[in-house]
């Protein structure tokens, strides 16, 4: 048994893949809300929250590889 990357169980992917498709979800749904706003400072704001689940999506995304 590796001890550093233990398997997942399929109950542990699901919620990795539920998860993924929302952080996917949040990073359309704030670009597109950015790009649709006015005021530059809140456009800024809102692409640094897209940005922000960037990357939350980016290390889910390297975690579920890394038990491949």
């Amino acid at each position: 048994m590796n001890t550093t990357n233990p398997e997942l169980t399929s109950k542990n992917l699901t919620i990795l893949n539920d998860q993924l498709d929302a952080e996917a979800l949040l990073v359309h749904k704030f670009a597109q809300a950015a790009q649709s706003v006015q005021d530059q400072a809140v456009s800024s704001q809102l692409n640094s929250i897209s940005q922000l689940h960037r990357k939350h999506y980016d290390t889910l995304l390297n975690y579920l590889n890394s038990h491949q």
